[in-house]
């Protein structure tokens, strides 16, 4: 098996077509369906079926393709460290909107002074859109509130976020002093994630513990117009201190929760070691430094560093 065969085979599949990854990849059709055809005499089984639109990958070829694509990551970091002689190549991380507010800049600016020779993607996106993407091979690493379908990821707690209410002080039913129960906000007009969002579900969860009903007047996914639409007065919103610095006007009251499970658990969750670079590898251990060090700091508001 030769690394050319499995970049011809992942090229195929990206473009959905031999003749198309022939022309991206420079060379005639015929070398690159040979090539391909070679590589499932080796592994004895059919990894793309050939149709009159193109070619689709089989259940076989759809699992190959995402080790194939880790390979050819590896291969490249490998030939980056190797003409370098240093920690290079690059490192995919996805964080969640609330999380990338407070850690995302200073994540870079740690990458940047340790491993200046690694590329850095960040992502942003909804935690489940996250772990979709780590199951895909699509990341190396995330910030994540849940690892139900963890499978063979590396899992390790981070810190912990307290919830709080914030809205303008003038929106009825705010509460009025530093913390309250989540049973006492059944009036409050609240905006919050909809339902399939992991905050949604902490939230909900919390109020059925309470044996309380929320009162939504609006669902919005969007951090950035969430916080907008609480500064305007638009409603009041529960949401992890990280969230107050997507606060761009107004003047926002922040009301801790004081149940005891109104807490969102931050995991760092990743691919196994065994299937991570050494540009990953070494990004993991920078963005549990960095995340720690902004609690330390009191950087990272209601946050608290995960005690074993």
């Amino acid at each position: 098996m030769e690394l050319r065969q499995l970049r011809y085979f992942v090229r195929v599949v990206e473009t959905g077509s031999f003749s198309q990854a022939a022309a991206s990849l420079g060379v005639v059709t015929s070398a690159l369906s040979q090539q391909v055809s070679r590589l499932e005499g080796e592994l004895a089984t059919r990894l793309l079926q050939r149709t009159s639109k193109g070619a689709l990958p089989t259940d076989a070829g759809l699992a190959f393709w995402r080790q194939a694509q880790l390979a050819l990551r590896h291969a490249d970091d490998a030939v980056l460290a190797a003409q370098q002689a240093r920690l290079a190549g690059h490192v995919s991380v996805g964080l969640a909107p609330s999380t990338a507010s407070v850690l995302g800049l200073p994540l870079m600016a740690a990458m940047r002074e340790r491993y200046p020779d690694v590329r850095l993607h960040l992502v942003e996106a909804l935690s489940g859109h996250l772990a979709h993407m780590l199951g895909a091979r699509q990341l190396d690493l995330a910030v994540l509130f849940n690892a139900e379908a963890a499978r063979r990821w590396s899992v390790a707690p981070l810190l912990d976020e307290r919830l709080f209410v914030m809205g303008v002080p003038t929106l009825p039913g705010l509460p009025t002093a530093s913390s309250a129960r989540i049973e006492s906000l059944t009036e409050l007009p609240l905006i919050l994630p909809s339902g399939p969002h992991g905050l949604r579900a902490l939230v909900d969860s919390a109020f059925a513990r309470a044996r309380a009903t929320p009162r939504v007047v609006a669902e919005i996914d969007g951090l950035t117009l969430l916080m907008d639409a609480v500064s305007a007065g638009l409603g009041a919103t529960i949401q992890p201190g990280a969230a107050t610095l997507r606060l761009r006007h107004g003047d926002v009251a922040l009301v801790r929760l004081s149940n005891p499970r109104a807490v969102r658990p931050n995991l760092l969750v990743s691919l196994s070691d065994d299937e991570l670079s050494p540009a990953a590898l070494g990004a993991r251990v920078v963005l549990a430094d960095v995340a720690r060090t902004l609690v330390r700091e009191g950087r990272w508001t209601g946050a608290s560093i995960h005690e074993s």
